[in-house]
């Protein structure tokens, strides 16, 4: 039941983690930490999964927090357990005790940490959130908590590469309605598909935030199936279903 945790110098000493499916208690297509309450996995096997992460923050029972994601833009400010789960996809505190945690299964978990402020984030952020703003908007629940952008540290751990993420020429216009000098993260691809690197998208809308530092894990998730969850890969593979990663900081 040994964890495989992902972290990062520059959010260090905070306690947090990208955490990879090793060390979970799910079988089948969900083998390893599958910690995705939506998932068709078995409830009481998820408990068992987000409860190794709960004790691996070392936070309370019940102190492990999350939003239902929805990708949005919504960014929600917590100070304690959240019984019921409000539809966002951001999540800051200045609290104490409480661990910050989104899901993602090629999608931008990042975290983000104001140590001198002591003020955490963390975010959801797939191609549809990054563009609506989700990332600039946890930056902004920070700052109302305290924060200074410039003294934000921000990692994006796992998410999909630009070599493994193919899209139409439709999203490449979505992008290119709001920012045209968003064609930089298309590349070509077979046909008419094109290549597009989300996480540098990610870093790119970090930097436009303000954020002091900001860094990608370099792990790709659809590439890599023994130690992440992939939804494109499942789809690729036929998978009736598919595991969720965690990511989790706390002060």
């Amino acid at each position: 039941m040994t964890l495989d945790i992902i972290t990062a110098p520059t959010l260090d000493p905070l306690r947090h983690g990208f955490f990879t499916r090793a060390g979970g208690a799910s079988s089948g297509v969900f083998a390893g930490l599958n910690c995705g309450m939506g998932s068709s996995d078995q409830s009481d096997v998820v408990a068992i999964n987000r409860a190794r992460v709960g004790a691996a923050m070392q936070v309370a029972p019940g102190h492990l927090v999350g939003v239902h994601q929805v990708h949005s833009a919504t960014v929600v400010a917590v100070d304690g357990p959240v019984i019921d789960r409000p539809a966002a996809d951001g999540l800051v505190t200045a609290a104490p005790g409480v661990a910050l945690s989104v899901l993602t299964a090629d999608c931008q978990p990042i975290l983000f940490a104001d140590h001198e402020a002591r003020v955490i984030g963390a975010c959801h952020a797939g191609w549809q959130g990054a563009l609506s703003g989700v990332i600039e908007a946890t930056v902004d629940a920070m700052a109302a908590l305290g924060a200074e952008p410039a003294r934000i540290a921000a990692v994006i751990g796992p998410t999909i590469s630009q070599r493994a993420y193919e899209v139409g020429p439709e999203l490449k216009d979505r992008f290119l309605a709001q920012d045209a000098g968003a064609a930089r993260f298309f590349v070509a691809g077979k046909g008419d598909r094109l290549q597009f690197d989300l996480p540098a998208y990610g870093l790119h809308r970090l930097k436009r935030a303000g954020v002091g530092q900001a860094a990608w894990t370099r792990h790709c998730t659809y590439s890599d199936p023994t130690r992440f969850y992939s939804y494109r890969r499942s789809v690729h593979e036929q998978d009736p279903d598919y595991g969720r990663l965690i990511a989790a900081i706390t002060l």
